[in-house]
Protein backbone atom coordinates (compact mmCIF):
# COMPACT_ATOMS: atom_id res chain seq x y z
CA UNK A 1 0.00 0.00 0.00
CA UNK A 2 1.06 3.43 -0.82
CA UNK A 3 -0.20 6.80 -0.16
CA UNK A 4 -0.28 8.94 -2.53
CA UNK A 5 0.00 12.63 -1.46
CA UNK A 6 -1.36 15.61 -3.64
CA UNK A 7 1.37 18.16 -4.62
CA UNK A 8 1.36 21.47 -6.40
CA UNK A 9 5.09 21.58 -6.70
CA UNK A 10 6.90 18.80 -7.85
CA UNK A 11 10.06 19.43 -7.32
CA UNK A 12 9.28 21.31 -4.35
CA UNK A 13 7.25 18.65 -2.39
CA UNK A 14 10.72 15.80 -3.39
CA UNK A 15 12.96 18.16 -1.93
CA UNK A 16 11.36 18.26 1.41
CA UNK A 17 10.95 14.23 1.27
CA UNK A 18 14.37 13.53 0.27
CA UNK A 19 16.06 16.21 2.50
CA UNK A 20 13.42 15.87 5.48
CA UNK A 21 12.78 12.49 5.78
CA UNK A 22 15.78 10.77 3.98
CA UNK A 23 14.04 9.15 1.17
CA UNK A 24 14.98 8.40 -2.19
CA UNK A 25 13.15 8.38 -5.88
CA UNK A 26 12.41 5.51 -7.09
CA UNK A 27 10.22 6.27 -9.73
CA UNK A 28 9.48 9.20 -11.63
CA UNK A 29 6.69 9.92 -14.64
CA UNK A 30 6.88 13.39 -14.25
CA UNK A 31 3.10 13.36 -12.81
CA UNK A 32 4.11 11.73 -10.33
CA UNK A 33 7.19 10.68 -8.43
CA UNK A 34 6.98 7.37 -6.35
CA UNK A 35 10.01 7.82 -2.90
CA UNK A 36 11.33 4.98 -0.90
CA UNK A 37 13.16 4.71 2.35
CA UNK A 38 16.83 3.89 1.19
CA UNK A 39 16.55 0.99 4.44
CA UNK A 40 13.28 -0.33 4.52
CA UNK A 41 12.16 0.14 -0.20
CA UNK A 42 8.93 -1.37 0.73
CA UNK A 43 7.94 1.49 2.72
CA UNK A 44 7.11 3.95 0.07
CA UNK A 45 5.21 7.80 -0.65
CA UNK A 46 3.80 8.91 -3.85
CA UNK A 47 3.34 12.80 -4.87
CA UNK A 48 1.25 13.74 -8.03
CA UNK A 49 0.34 16.86 -9.36
CA UNK A 50 -2.55 15.32 -11.08
CA UNK A 51 -3.26 11.32 -12.64
CA UNK A 52 -2.13 10.81 -16.23
CA UNK A 53 -5.57 9.11 -17.24
CA UNK A 54 -8.03 8.92 -14.67
CA UNK A 55 -10.15 12.37 -13.27
CA UNK A 56 -8.77 12.12 -9.42
CA UNK A 57 -5.70 12.16 -7.25
CA UNK A 58 -6.39 9.04 -4.97
CA UNK A 59 -5.64 8.98 -1.81
CA UNK A 60 -4.14 5.60 -1.48
CA UNK A 61 -2.42 3.07 -3.72
CA UNK A 62 -3.47 -0.55 -3.26
CA UNK A 63 -1.22 -3.43 -5.58
CA UNK A 64 -3.44 -6.59 -5.00
CA UNK A 65 -3.01 -9.83 -6.59
CA UNK A 66 -5.85 -10.22 -8.51
CA UNK A 67 -7.19 -6.84 -9.69
CA UNK A 68 -9.96 -8.21 -11.96
CA UNK A 69 -11.42 -9.78 -8.47
CA UNK A 70 -11.28 -6.91 -6.34
CA UNK A 71 -13.10 -5.21 -9.50
CA UNK A 72 -15.54 -7.71 -9.70
CA UNK A 73 -16.23 -7.42 -5.44
CA UNK A 74 -15.91 -3.53 -5.55
CA UNK A 75 -19.14 -4.15 -8.38
CA UNK A 76 -20.69 -6.60 -5.75
CA UNK A 77 -20.51 -4.53 -2.85
CA UNK A 78 -22.31 -1.69 -5.01
CA UNK A 79 -19.57 0.69 -4.61
CA UNK A 80 -19.10 3.71 -6.70
CA UNK A 81 -16.10 3.07 -9.50
CA UNK A 82 -14.54 6.83 -10.57
CA UNK A 83 -12.57 5.24 -12.64
CA UNK A 84 -13.09 2.30 -14.86
CA UNK A 85 -10.53 -1.18 -15.18
CA UNK A 86 -8.17 -0.03 -17.73
CA UNK A 87 -4.36 -1.40 -18.38
CA UNK A 88 -2.08 1.59 -18.41
CA UNK A 89 0.69 2.47 -20.68
CA UNK A 90 3.08 1.94 -17.80
CA UNK A 91 2.30 -1.36 -17.56
CA UNK A 92 -0.76 -1.53 -14.43
CA UNK A 93 -3.73 -2.56 -14.82
CA UNK A 94 -6.29 -0.66 -12.41
CA UNK A 95 -9.23 1.15 -11.08
CA UNK A 96 -9.93 3.89 -8.63
CA UNK A 97 -12.98 2.70 -5.97
CA UNK A 98 -14.90 5.13 -3.61
CA UNK A 99 -14.68 3.77 0.02
CA UNK A 100 -17.76 4.24 2.79
CA UNK A 101 -16.26 7.50 3.54
CA UNK A 102 -15.71 8.99 0.26
CA UNK A 103 -11.74 8.26 -0.28
CA UNK A 104 -10.36 7.05 -3.75
CA UNK A 105 -8.35 4.43 -3.77
CA UNK A 106 -6.27 3.45 -7.01
CA UNK A 107 -6.36 -0.80 -6.98
CA UNK A 108 -3.89 -2.13 -9.05
CA UNK A 109 -1.84 -4.86 -10.46
CA UNK A 110 1.13 -5.13 -11.90
CA UNK A 111 1.04 -6.54 -15.55
CA UNK A 112 2.89 -9.38 -16.41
Amino acid sequence: MVADLPTTSMAAAVRFYTAVVGMRVVMNHGWIVTLADPQHPEVQLSLMTHDATAPVVPVASIQVEDVDASYQAALDSDAEIIYELTDEPWGVRRFFVEDPDGNVVNILSHIR
